[in-house]
């Protein structure tokens, strides 16, 4: 019976729809994060009195300018991944293109909710979540149902980074809830409202009169690739820690900045740290 449960785990997994790899790149690498910042530990200054401090960035204008240099290269990821120059190539990129407007347009709207006023780092993680949200289904979702899974992705990401703040798990740029929470709400999504749409055009989820059976598949594609990343990485982790003594530099070390213990200098001339 074990056996049979094993196989037919294994089995759903690889019969998973992630486009371009989804999954395996987003949701994989964002458990083994999470498991490695509970191992190290919140940063100093994080929490102070029991209560979350936010250590913004030091350049916005630069962290903006690399979330739309990542749009630009989800271009090649997405529709690169067709592996062939056929007419599906710019529609998966209008899916791309749209799944990432839906979820800057969803973390606008939370965020502003939320602190009053609209975050620029929730808006940056937003565009970011709604190209995790539409990856895996970009080849299998409507143009509407791409917006929407992005716009959901772009919601879902505020929610989960102050979440994580909450449990004490420190995430400074929200990987894991990006790629992590949203990732595996993208691969999910396909089982709700995706369709076959570079074949017979049929209702592949839930919603869209494919059936529960979809769904089920994905699910089990999700949690496969969690149990096994979360296991897996756990081991890798402690191993590296037992290998070099741990895996946190010193806190002078830290309170300093890592460019000076690992280059001898700063990355910044005269940029103060936390404690000055």
């Amino acid at each position: 019976m074990e056996r049979r449960l094993a196989e037919r785990t294994v089995l759903a997994a690889s019969n998973s729809s992630t486009f371009a790899g989804s999954s395996i790149v987003h949701s994989v690498g964002a458990w083994a994060g999470l498991v490695g910042a509970m191992l190290l530990g919140p940063r100093i200054g994080k929490y102070v009195g029991g209560k979350v401090q936010a250590i913004p960035g030091h350049n916005m204008s630069i962290a903006t300018l690399g979330a739309l240099i990542l749009w630009i290269g989800w271009y090649g990821f997405n529709p690169g991944s067709q592996l062939a120059m056929d007419q599906w190539v710019p529609y998966v990129a209008v899916t791309t293109t749209l799944g990432a407007a839906g979820g800057a347009i969803g973390a606008t709207v939370i965020s502003t909710i939320t602190s009053k006023k609209p975050d620029l780092t929730m808006i940056i993680n937003g565009i970011l979540a709604g190209l995790v949200s539409v990856t895996a289904g970009c080849g299998n979702l409507t143009l509407m149902g791409s917006w929407v899974a992005g716009a959901v992705g772009g919601i879902i990401v505020v929610f989960s980074v102050a979440a994580l703040d909450s449990a004490g798990i420190d995430d400074p740029v929200g990987a894991f809830s990006v790629h992590g929470v949203c990732g595996v709400w993208g691969t999910v999504v396909i089982g709700l409202w995706g369709y076959d749409i570079q074949g017979d055009g049929s209702g592949l989820g839930l919603l869209v009169g494919g059936g529960i059976n979809q769904l089920g598949i994905q699910a089990v594609g999700t949690a496969a690739y969690a149990i096994w990343s979360l296991v897996t990485c756990f081991i890798a982790w402690k191993v590296i820690g037992g290998l070099f003594g741990g895996i946190r530099v010193t806190e002078q070390e830290e309170t300093e900045g890592l460019d000076i213990g690992e280059h001898g200098m700063e990355a910044y001339a005269g940029f103060s740290t936390i404690n000055n």
